[in-house]
């Protein structure tokens, strides 16, 4: 479990410098520097919680901060969506994050699922 724990954590930081870059080729224009931090914060945050949840005291607090987690992946996959429907950025730029945000999903479920006992 421990290595995909790691595996899980290495996965979110990149995605997180994924988007960073993303966000730092964006147009500096008003619209898109607004989606564009809203994609930041909350594409960041997914590992972030992940390592908090990582560290959890209890599995109440595992399971919460894994809810989190998931939460936060929801809502970029939804930014993601947005910039790539305004056209501000390709669709063929964006499929691999959205192909990665997907997978990043469905770990979350699973682990959610199975961190209530589901």
């Amino acid at each position: 479990m421990q290595n995909a724990e790691t595996d899980l954590a290495a996965r979110t930081k990149s995605f997180a410098r994924r988007i960073i870059r993303l966000y730092s080729a964006l147009p500096k224009e008003t619209l898109c520097q607004v989606l564009g931090k809203q994609l930041l914060r909350s594409g960041t945050s997914i590992g972030a919680n992940y390592r908090e949840a990582r560290r959890g005291r209890s599995k109440a607090e595992f399971a919460s901060k894994i809810g989190d987690c998931l939460k936060e992946a929801d809502e970029t996959a939804y930014w993601l969506e947005l910039l790539s429907e305004e056209n501000i950025v390709s669709k063929t730029r964006l499929e691999p994050l959205l192909k990665e945000i997907d997978e990043l999903i469905a770990i979350l479920v699973t682990i959610s699922k199975r961190s209530r006992g589901d």
